[in-house]
């Protein structure tokens, strides 16, 4: 099965619906480049704003609305979508993806699991979706640190890691060398693809905090990178990939393979929510 993937790197802003705006733009240049699915960095529909009295006040009807305009383009144009938000459920906030297919349905969400600010709480899923067809799994920015939260899912099936991020920027150099390391070791020690999507640098505000370093790349399941952007372009990444190259067979190896961490990597993999034509639902 072969699909056509792709990572969105802008810059967004603090309003939702002028983000939304942009967000819709680029899903639109991702269509008539044929892309599949396309991703979105963390949180790009407030343009990962962390101040405190932003979140005291924030109007959850914005986000819904620039939730929505997303979903209704999602299925005109035809292309699945991950998209960096955030959400709240029974009053708590959390920064999260929602993911979306190309037919316009909701998949679901995943919220950031290993949190590297303070307004949100932790995510306590980890699902698998079927995004076009293809069973994907989600980290968020400082997730990409923890290496279960992708093999678990890989080791269950997934083909593709979609890692939405706002790492710190350029003048944090000494994070630079990790910051690539470590998504090509999350495809090459699962033997997945991995999609990720990153904001630029902002030359004209480099302490910004909705500005990054950029980077956004895709990797093969073997480890290379197939397409990378630049520290400050806004631009889409696009790679054509053959999806039964993601075997996942090193994910698998941890749970089957005996050794001694196999029974405590099996009853890991019960954490992992599969899509509901995959658990026989």
């Amino acid at each position: 099965m072969h699909k056509r993937l792709a990572a969105c790197q802008i810059l967004t802003y603090d309003d939702p619906l002028r983000s939304a705006e942009k967000v819709l733009h680029w899903m639109g240049e991702a269509a008539a480049a044929q892309v599949d699915i396309v991703a979105f960095p963390e949180a790009c529909l407030c343009g990962y704003c962390c101040d405190d009295a932003y979140w005291l006040s924030a109007d959850r009807r914005a986000f819904a609305e620039a939730e929505a305009a997303v979903v209704e383009a999602a299925g005109r144009l035809g292309i699945g979508v991950v998209l960096g938000t955030v959400h709240w459920s029974e009053e708590i906030l959390y920064n999260s993806v929602l993911v979306i297919d190309a037919s316009g349905q909701v998949c679901g969400r995943y919220a950031k699991t290993h949190l590297a600010e303070r307004w949100p709480s932790a995510g306590q899923h980890l699902p698998i979706y079927d995004v076009g067809a293809v069973p994907s799994c989600f980290i968020i920015c400082h997730d990409v640190r923890y290496p279960e939260l992708v093999r678990l899912p890989a080791a269950r099936g997934a083909k593709v890691c979609f890692y939405c991020s706002n790492e710190s920027g350029l003048l944090s150099e000494h994070k630079l060398s990790a910051y690539r390391a470590m998504p090509i070791a999350r495809a090459t020690e699962n033997g997945i693809f991995l999609v990720m999507a990153n904001a630029p640098a902002d030359a004209a505000d480099m302490h910004s905090p909705s500005q990054s370093h950029g980077n956004s790349k895709i990797v093969h399941p073997d480890g290379n990178v197939l397409v990378e952007a630049g520290h400050f372009e806004e631009r889409l990444v696009v790679a054509d990939v053959d999806i039964g190259e993601a075997t996942g067979h090193i994910a698998r190896r941890a749970v089957d393979d005996d050794t001694v961490l196999r029974a405590w990597m099996r009853s890991g993999l019960d954490l992992v929510d599969m899509p509901r034509h995959q658990n026989g639902a």
